[in-house]
């Protein structure tokens, strides 16, 4: 059975002029396909069997290609936007004929030019698209454990929740909002920090360092914020974490345990205003 999509080996059943006819081992001629012409290989002839991948052509015919493409079914991948419509977008996936990415299985605002993480399926209409809604085709069974460092990619935001994470462009990843410190997007790739894995194996993730480390980082941008602001900020223990979050993009936390050594260093000192650099 010839399959759409996928990378398969098909047998040569038929020469013809404009290349020869493949199709799945014991069938014969019915339902073949056509690698074309600049797709054969010298010395190729009836009975041979060839590696090819199945998609379909600019005139929407079923074809073989021996190019291997960047994404097939069942696959993920990072690929760029070569052209944005009104009903869609394009994508460079390594063939002649452009990955077409529909505009309801677009996530956030896709731009040309922009590289985004995408699945592929077949739609009703027996074409192959691509999609941005991949959640149900990342694993929940990494090999990672709490503290280990990893790199994926932000596949969507949700404003409540965080910045759901293809980490290594394979499982389940989650930056909550209360770890989630800068401005991004999908397509973004980003290094983090296992928090913890879930009972469900999904993986939440931070983008700050453990907590032992961070201090002398936080307490550091705290210095220099202090010295941007003329030597004090209006914030303090009594400070809400957005408040906190906003001025410095650390955590309440954070903010308490680097203020706390800032403290015992005779760095700073607290006031009814906030914070006060020592000079």
């Amino acid at each position: 059975m010839i399959e759409l999509g996928k990378i398969q080996k098909l047998e040569v059943v038929r020469n013809a002029q404009i290349g020869v006819y493949l199709n799945s081992r014991g069938n014969k001629d019915k339902d073949a396909i056509l690698l074309p012409n600049n797709q054969v290989l010298e010395g190729t002839g009836i009975g041979d069997e060839v590696e090819v991948f199945v998609y379909k052509d600019s005139e929407d015919r079923v074809i073989a290609t021996m190019k291997k493409p960047k994404l097939t079914i069942g696959e993920l991948a990072v690929l760029r936007v070569v052209d944005t419509t009104r009903i869609g977008a394009f994508l460079d996936w390594g063939l002649e004929k452009d990955l077409f990415l529909p505009f309801r299985e677009q996530i956030g605002n896709v731009k040309k030019g922009c590289t985004y993480l995408v699945g592929m399926y077949i739609d009703s209409s027996n074409r192959l698209c691509a999609t941005m809604n991949i959640y149900n085709l990342l694993s929940s069974e990494s090999p990672y454990k709490q503290n280990d460092r990893v790199k994926g990619t932000v596949y969507s935001i949700s404003k409540s929740i965080g910045a759901f994470v293809a980490v290594d462009n394979k499982y389940q990843g989650l930056i909550p909002n209360k770890e989630l410190y800068g401005s991004y997007a999908e397509g973004d790739i980003v290094d983090a920090r296992v928090n913890r894995v879930r009972q469900d194996g999904k993986l939440e993730l931070s983008l700050r360092k453990e907590a032992y480390n961070e201090i002398e980082e936080d307490a550091q941008k705290i210095m220099e914020r202090l010295k941007l602001t003329g030597g004090t900020l209006p914030i303090n223990d009594s400070s809400t974490p957005e408040h906190i979050k906003a001025e410095l993009s650390i955590s309440k936390a954070a903010f308490k345990r680097a203020v706390g050594r800032l403290l015992k260093e005779g760095a700073i000192e607290i006031t009814d205003e906030g914070i006060k650099r020592v000079w």
